[in-house]
């Protein structure tokens, strides 16, 4: 039960972060859109490439740190794990659910359904991923995932 709730947390602090990136609105995060989106936006003047590019450097990072820092808390202090074979497997547990819920819950669901991601000047152009494309792009992560929770596995250890 502990795990279920640790999940739900992580996947909350993944929301919060992609919305924390979007606090200006949709155009902030310009870099999450598909190439011919972005293209029309800095196009028609709703932000120019370097300064979506910054956003993204920087979002990016700030994302990094803060998920991976909350993992490695969950996973080392929470949990008191530090023996490589558990730590792992929890990394990816969490990582794999985190991968799924942004495909379906964040790609689907929000930007699928809320006005808020709408861009000005690009309505007709499809913004939302298609389930094939959600399940291919998921299916591909899942795979990078194995190595990642490798990797988290290795910090809790040499830290904790």
């Amino acid at each position: 039960m502990l795990m279920v709730l640790q999940v739900v947390l992580y996947c909350l602090l993944f929301t919060a972060m992609v919305r924390y990136a979007v606090r200006g609105g949709a155009v902030d995060g310009l870099y999450f859109y598909p190439k011919p989106v972005q293209e029309r936006a800095i196009e028609i003047g709703l932000i120019d490439r370097e300064t979506m590019l910054h956003k993204r450097k920087v979002f990016m990072t700030e994302f990094f740190i803060v998920m991976l820092a909350a993992l490695v808390l969950i996973i080392g202090v929470w949990n008191r794990v530090s023996d490589f074979k558990t730590a792992y497997l929890q990394a990816l547990l969490i990582l794999e659910v985190m991968n799924w819920f942004d495909g379906i819950v964040i790609d689907k669901i929000w930007v699928g359904i809320s006005r808020f991601w709408n861009l000005p000047g690009c309505e007709d152009i499809p913004y939302v991923q298609t389930w094939r494309q959600v399940l291919i792009k998921r299916c591909i992560l899942s795979l990078v995932w194995i190595a990642g929770a490798a990797i988290v596995a290795g910090i809790v250890v040499l830290l904790f």
